[in-house]
């Protein structure tokens, strides 16, 4: 089985990929959701929405999220009714909001709302959100602190970063089968995805770092970072801000405790020499 730790937009790309060659059914993730919101009273998961619509083969490519042509007939009148708009949901999108919100209002667990809807789309990997616990990460700006969706969609990642945190995280668990998918897994694979605020959730539940520590599988990491800059969004400013140089050797830094293998792109610096992994240059 290949262990995935991902968040949404860069993990899902590498995730198609990753379809491509292995069998779905030997695919397990473990999706960041300190990005989740309440939006319009909906309890919206958009780490995990990604990943489940490329498995799907429903994500919008051509966004890099979302459900692939939809429409936004129901953000068009909420806009109209004077409601905040700043969040793009698709119609379609929007019944997988309501379907998961209705599970949680029913008492299931995030992790059986996630489980249920996967199924309904006709998903064969297993995805895991890291915790069923409330996870939220809060930006520090000049102008206050702010959700990541804030920060990240409403206000275009434009403000300085003061400080990054997690609010909840000291009492989350994982959820049920995280740890023993660490424990069981072939090979563990850190995803794209930003090393701060997609991947440093999901290391900061208890419990979860500690495992990829003693897991005896190897575990890879794929850099996001190409000469000095992020691929996409704002994982650079975010490492900058967390005190981690926008490079390689940031990315290795943030994984230090559990990392064997790491895979760059030949357009960074690998000219590091005191690295304790193997760098595979592609």
């Amino acid at each position: 089985m290949i262990v995935v730790l991902t968040g949404g937009t860069g993990g899902a790309k590498f995730i198609d990929g990753l379809r491509q060659v292995i069998a779905p059914e030997e695919i397990t993730l473990i999706v960041n959701t300190g990005d989740d919101l309440e939006w319009w009273g909906l309890y919206v998961s958009p780490d995990l929405d990604s990943i489940t619509y490329v498995l799907a083969g429903l994500l919008s490519k051509e966004r890099g999220w979302g459900v692939k042509g939809d429409t936004f007939y129901c953000l068009q009148a909420m806009g109209e009714l004077g409601q905040p708009i700043w969040f793009h949901v698709g119609d379609r999108d929007l019944a997988v909001h309501l379907l998961r919100s209705k599970l949680l209002t029913q008492g299931k667990t995030l992790a059986e709302a996630t489980n249920e809807i996967a199924g309904k789309l006709g998903v064969q990997a297993r995805i895991l959100p890291m915790s069923n616990s409330r996870v939220e990460t809060r930006i520090g700006t000049p102008i206050g602190e702010l959700s990541f969706q804030e920060y990240f969609v409403q206000r275009w990642y434009q403000d300085p970063v003061n400080s990054v945190r997690f609010a909840g995280i000291a009492d989350a668990e994982p959820a049920p089968g995280v740890i023993e998918a660490i424990k069981s897994a072939s090979a563990i694979v850190i995803a794209p995805s930003n090393p701060v605020t997609s991947i440093g959730p999901i290391l900061g539940v208890p419990g979860i770092l500690a495992a990829l520590r003693k897991t005896r599988a190897p575990i890879l990491g794929i850099s996001p970072i190409i000469a000095a800059a992020a691929v996409s969004g704002p994982a650079g400013i975010l490492m900058a801000a967390n005190g981690l140089p926008v490079s390689i050797a940031g990315v290795a830094q943030a994984y230090q405790d559990f990392l064997k293998i790491l895979v760059v792109d030949t357009r960074g610096n690998c000219s590091t020499p005191d690295w304790w992994f193997t760098l595979l240059i592609l």
